[in-house]
């Protein structure tokens, strides 16, 4: 008997899902910000400032922000497992390009917040 186990390995399916679904999540915010600025007939400091003092508008960029570091680790993940041949140098490669999805996450907290 085959029991479902919560592990950290991913599968395929998953992978699939989380690619869409951040896609998804990253386009309407893309949609939405070139709406902002198709619609706003100037965009000045205090108008951006405005935009992004809201709480809903800060909740959004930091779920998009997130959902790209997904995007991205998932798309690393693939991209190195299948032109990068040695163990040792795809765990390097890896490591650090993963570390820049969080400091890019973490540098986007940072300005968000700052606001």
């Amino acid at each position: 008997m085959v029991l479902n186990q919560a592990t950290l390995k991913r599968d395929g399916v998953q992978d699939y899902v989380s690619l869409r679904t951040t896609a998804l999540i990253i386009s309407a915010y893309a949609i939405f910000i070139i709406g902002y600025f198709l619609a706003t007939p100037e965009v000045t400091y205090d108008a951006w400032i405005g935009l992004f003092s809201n709480l809903a508008m800060k909740g959004a960029t930091l779920i998009t922000l997130v959902c790209i570091m997904v995007h991205t680790r998932i798309g690393l993940w693939q991209v190195l497992t299948d032109y990068v041949k040695g163990a040792k140098l795809r765990a390097f490669l890896a490591f650090v390009l993963n570390l820049m999805a969080v400091a890019y996450v973490v540098v986007g907290l940072i300005v968000l917040w700052g606001v």
